[in-house]
């Protein structure tokens, strides 16, 4: 009887763990990236490239970005935006033969903090396309430099978490990892490119 009851708790625990195995996996799925950057440009300059940086031909996939909403904290002064920015859909063509990434516009919504008397804006954006299968969260700190006033530091962490869809979870994870790295490097090296464009040589 003894037995019995260890071999019905062997076929009861081994559905069991394999189950919390794959959710713990699933779970885990989490992308994160973070970069820093000097900017040898003044923190208004830097700031307003920021918000006008979007059309450029430099960045084909960003198509335009749109403010929805702006207002200004009487006390404080802080300026906060709201912006959605229309993006292509970047997924691999073996990817959009699933119906559910078959789309043409990817949208992003952008939340800005601007306080001008301390010199510092920060940003938070998410992804509002395919949020039941996948978060992207990014968060970014612009901020007037402590070794030279006519620098800004800029600070930006972004994570993606991939789920719920089954056997293509590591697929968009692969994918996920290599093209959020390289668009945050681009992202910035737009940055530099622009602030140069506009004007000229990088402060010393």
């Amino acid at each position: 009887r003894q037995r019995r009851v260890c071999v019905l708790r062997e076929q009861f625990c081994q559905p069991f763990f394999l189950l919390l195995s794959t959710f713990l996996q699933l779970i885990s799925m989490v992308i994160t990236v973070e970069i820093r950057k000097m900017y040898k440009y003044p923190f208004e300059r830097v700031v307003d490239m920021h918000f006008n940086k979007y059309p450029t031909p430099l960045e084909e996939h960003v198509r335009g970005i749109q403010t929805v909403e702006e207002k200004i904290d009487r006390i404080s002064g802080i300026i906060y935006r709201r912006r959605i920015a229309t993006c292509n859909n970047v997924l691999p063509n073996f990817l959009k033969k699933v119906n559910i990434f078959n789309v043409n516009d990817v949208y992003l919504e952008e939340e800005s903090w601007l306080d001008r008397k301390q010199r510092i804006m920060n940003v938070k954006s998410h992804c509002l396309t395919w949020t039941q299968y996948a978060t992207l969260h990014e968060v970014s700190v612009f901020r007037e430099s402590a070794a030279n006033p006519n620098w800004t530091e800029f600070c930006q962490q972004g994570s993606i978490a991939v789920t719920g869809v089954g056997k293509l979870n590591r697929l968009i994870e692969v994918f996920a990892k290599s093209f959020f790295s390289k668009g945050v490097k681009k992202s910035v090296h737009i940055m530099e490119t622009i602030l140069e464009q506009r004007f000229g040589r990088p402060f010393s």
